[in-house]
């Protein structure tokens, strides 16, 4: 495998009893760069993303992280595997029952053997890179939506990942909160100098942040660009998605 590319997936299939979700996926994500794959609500977007960490396995296809096809380890055993990746879930998933600086500072407790001050220095410099400096002792009640998905960006980066994936980062926010964890994307791919895969059907925000954009359609890549590629592309599903149009081969149910 080429050393610009960090993940490789090759003809990805998957089914769910009757439902094949994906059905041919094929998609290389270039290394420092940010690949945003959008596509309607639905669609499997965060299946993909869930065989890339290794949550689930292919019915069929394969899976290159950096250049080790990762398809045959079993589950249980990949761990050492998902140690390359830190992941934003779509609703932060953050420990309730911990203060911020224990939430970020878990896996640094459960995968270093660092001391606890150590630990808490950096947590601190996590919580400086996503904007939260003074709210580490605040309770995950007491934070709005926009502080979670900041706290969470700030957990997937306390290992120092080379690969960060977020699953629809703003889905749920406001358009001035939404900017603010666009800019934060773009912030960490440029500071951290990381490899970003981000789940999204944002479009706004898609072209923002992605250097390279692919479209999920009926369980295969459709199409992938860059943003101006993608902004001007001719296929009509690419430009009915694109212009949020109820008109064209999409079918709306």
């Amino acid at each position: 495998m080429a050393d610009d590319i960090v993940i490789r997936v090759m003809d990805l299939h998957r089914r769910f009893d009757e439902q094949e979700v994906l059905k041919g996926v094929t998609l290389d994500v270039p290394r420092s760069q940010t690949t945003v794959v959008i596509g309607r609500s639905g669609i499997g977007k965060s299946v993909l993303l869930k065989h890339i960490i290794g949550l689930l396995k292919p019915d069929r296809g394969r899976i290159f992280i950096e250049d080790k096809d990762v398809t045959p380890i079993p589950i249980k055993a990949m761990d050492h595997v998902r140690r390359k990746f830190g992941m934003l879930f779509q609703n932060a998933a953050l420990f309730d029952s911990m203060n911020v600086l224990e939430n970020v500072a878990f896996p640094l407790r459960e995968h270093t053997q660092l001391t606890r001050p150590e630990i808490e220095k950096k947590v601190m410099e996590k919580l400086r890179l996503v904007g939260l400096e003074g709210a580490e002792r605040k309770m995950p009640a007491e934070l709005s939506g926009g502080m979670r998905k900041r706290v969470g960006l700030a957990r997937a980066i306390a290992l120092d990942p080379p690969i960060i994936l977020y699953d629809e980062p703003t889905t749920g926010l406001d358009p001035i909160l939404c900017d603010t964890i666009d800019r934060l994307i773009m912030r960490m791919q440029t500071e951290l100098d990381v490899t970003s895969v981000v789940i999204s059907h944002d479009i706004e925000g898609a072209l923002k942040i992605g250097d390279r954009i692919a479209m999920l359609h009926d369980g295969r890549i459709q199409a992938c660009g860059t943003p101006e590629e993608i902004k001007n592309s001719t296929d009509p599903v690419v430009h009915q998605f694109i212009t949020g149009s109820a008109e064209g081969p999409i079918q709306v149910t």
